[in-house]
């Protein structure tokens, strides 16, 4: 089964690729690997949530909520790499690094990396395995709450 098939199967659609917001591009190739720009929970152009991530301060991002926003960047990211070379041609995921703006004293961001590392699985099975950082930031672009770097091996 093609990955395309597989994204089919799951019911899952790429989104549109993220127009950079600044002097980068979405991915860039080199040799057999392609490497994603830092990927926000951007929907339809906008941003999904803003804020920082805690499990308990009123008024910042949820664990749950930035779990989720780590598996849309997980999809932007596929998207940019779908759009450079095709999804289909991508052998296995290499590394995902994370960056959780985080509230003082929140220390669970590889709990939030775990929304684009499980998609990733589900999308790629044993292919999807891969190496992590995930890091506590105090701002992120925008004031977004995550975002997400993917590395993988195309063929």
């Amino acid at each position: 089964m093609s990955w395309s098939e597989r994204l089919a199967e799951l019911g899952i659609t790429l989104p549109e690729v993220v127009p950079p917001l600044a002097a980068y591009v979405p991915a860039t190739r080199h040799g057999d690997l392609i490497y994603t720009a830092g990927q926000l929970p951007i929907v339809d152009g906008e941003l999904r949530v803003h804020g920082k991530v805690s499990e308990t301060a009123e008024g910042v991002v949820h664990v749950d909520t930035a779990v989720e926003l780590a598996r849309l960047c997980a999809l932007n990211g596929l998207a940019a790499i779908d759009s450079l070379v095709g999804i289909d041609h991508v052998e296995r995921v290499v590394k995902v690094t994370g960056f959780v703006a985080s509230a003082p004293g929140f220390s669970a961001q590889a709990a939030v990396l775990n929304g684009a590392s499980l998609l990733l699985g589900e999308i790629f099975g044993d292919a999807g395995r891969h190496v992590r950082s995930a890091v506590g930031v105090a701002e992120l672009p925008l004031g977004a709450p995550v975002e997400v770097e993917l590395v993988v091996a195309v063929h």
